[in-house]
């Protein structure tokens, strides 16, 4: 058997020693690199040219380019699909809509899936990297792109539905949204996978957990900075008025609180820290908790207010605050460990048991937590609420992994591919009313005369 060894000589020149009983073959001038050595011996080679896998990174690889998993896209596709079921059937069936305030709906899967992807994707986009510096550079504008593209969606630049008027005052722009949380969870977890890993050999769980050993203690940190935050802050007696920008008009409403660690829609932390860092005026205007049967008589839906509703139901909240997007940046974390399964092995027994078992772990501790008053919250984007959609998201890629990926099943599913490869676009034209206002846009003599209203979709009640 032939044998390599590397012997590295005075000064840059290296010796790639090939022995074989008594033949050897000496290659000077490689500087340091086998990979050097080898293609000088044979340039034409195509497994030593620039771009291919040399036997290390084989070894590590999970999947190739050439084997791209459909699963992902699939999980993305189905992803968009629950996004726009609970858009259009939301109003139509309140039981998949998002909860009022505390509990678990259908709705309330689809932010944290979309994240849990986000992080699947980075364990894949950065499992080889020429130069970190580089590689920051790109997820930082990846970020502030996203960033910007969300105040443009969600600020309230558009008007919505049935309004083709747009423009908005910046005394009253919405700075958070869902892209902005997507992009400010991409980016920690971007920079988490391209600086806190070491050069530990993965051959086993354990061996994966020390080699990400810094991203479960990023995640730990912030998951206790959220907890403290959440529960230990104290929350005065607070007001708003409504309308905004009219004070010779407005209602002043008066909120009493003076606790700590309430987890109600009026006096939790969350809302506290973003009425003082973004202002009140910044907020979401249609906050999730006016649902509530306190605050609708038509509950869990929209609806008038009941004759003693308490003061809060009014108030701007938002469910993409700056304290419930910490938790977010863990959810994506989540998935990016999940996503380094993909990389490291290749089995697929192995895959799926490292997926089942921390999923269903997930799924226990959160409902564990629930149980004992840390409640399943998704606008406060609560502790269990991470566990147990992490949990889900976890079990659902297993799943789609095993019926298309492992038993080839690809054909019922190639709708939902497609709408995974283009998740954001869809997102954008559906989620955001692009489309809906780009169809309403054009009209027959009056802007209610257009191909939505036709259908019925979109109709004012006059």
């Amino acid at each position: 058997m032939a044998s390599y060894q590397l012997i590295k000589e005075a000064g840059e020149d290296v010796t790639l020693d090939l022995q074989r009983k008594d033949c050897t073959l000496y290659v000077e001038g490689c500087n340091g690199d086998v990979e050097s050595a080898l293609q000088k011996i044979n340039p034409s080679s195509p497994g030593l040219r620039s771009g291919s896998d040399t036997g290390a990174n084989a070894a590590s690889r999970g999947t190739s380019s050439s084997a791209r998993l459909v699963s992902l896209d699939v999980f993305r596709g189905l992803t968009v699909v629950l996004m726009i079921l609970v858009d259009d059937a939301g109003g139509i069936l309140p039981s998949i809509n998002h909860s009022p305030w505390n509990g678990l709906t259908l709705a309330d899967v689809v932010m944290p899936f979309f994240l849990f992807m986000v992080g699947v994707s980075l364990g894949l986009v950065y499992k080889n990297m020429s130069s970190r510096a580089a590689a920051s550079k790109k997820a930082i504008f990846r970020a502030l792109k996203l960033l910007i593209l969300g105040v443009f969606l969600q600020g309230g630049y558009f008007h919505g539905i049935n309004n083709l008027t747009y423009g908005v005052d910046m005394d009253v722009i919405r700075w958070m949204g869902i892209l902005q949380r997507i992009a400010v969870a991409y980016l920690v977890a971007a920079m988490c996978e391209i600086w806190l890993r070491n050069d530990e050999k993965v051959s086993s769980g354990l061996s994966l957990l020390k080699k990400y050993q810094w991203h479960w203690i990023m995640m730990f940190m912030l998951t206790t900075i959220y907890l403290l935050l959440l529960y230990g802050l104290y929350v005065p007696d607070w007001e708003y008025q409504i309308p905004f920008g009219e004070p010779s008009e407005a209602k002043i409403f008066m909120v009493k609180c003076g606790v700590r660690g309430d987890t109600g829609p009026a006096c939790n932390a969350a809302g506290m820290i973003d009425r003082m860092i973004l202002g009140v005026q910044h907020l979401y205007r249609r906050p999730i908790y006016a649902r509530t049967k306190q605050c609708s008589i038509n509950s869990p839906d929209y609806g008038p207010l009941p004759p003693n509703a308490p003061s809060w139901c009014q108030a701007p909240f938002d469910p993409e605050g700056i304290l419930s997007t910490v938790m977010p940046i863990v959810t994506c974390l989540i998935g990016l460990q999940f996503g380094h399964i993909i990389v490291h092995f290749k089995d697929h027994r192995n895959r799926l048991l490292l997926w089942l078992a921390p999923s269903s772990a997930f799924i226990v501790l959160g409902l564990l937590c629930d149980a004992f008053g840390m409640h399943i919250n998704k606008a406060l984007y609560s502790f269990s609420y991470t566990c147990v959609t992490s949990g889900l998201a976890g079990l659902l890629l297993a799943t789609i992994y095993l019926v298309v990926d492992v038993y080839g099943c690809r054909r019922f599913a190639l709708v939902l591919e497609w709408m995974g490869m283009n998740a954001l676009l869809i997102y954008i034209l559906v989620a955001c009313n692009i489309l809906p206002l780009i169809l309403q846009g054009f009209y027959w003599r009056d802007p209610h005369n257009n191909i939505l209203s036709l259908v019925g979709i979109g109709k004012q009640t006059q």
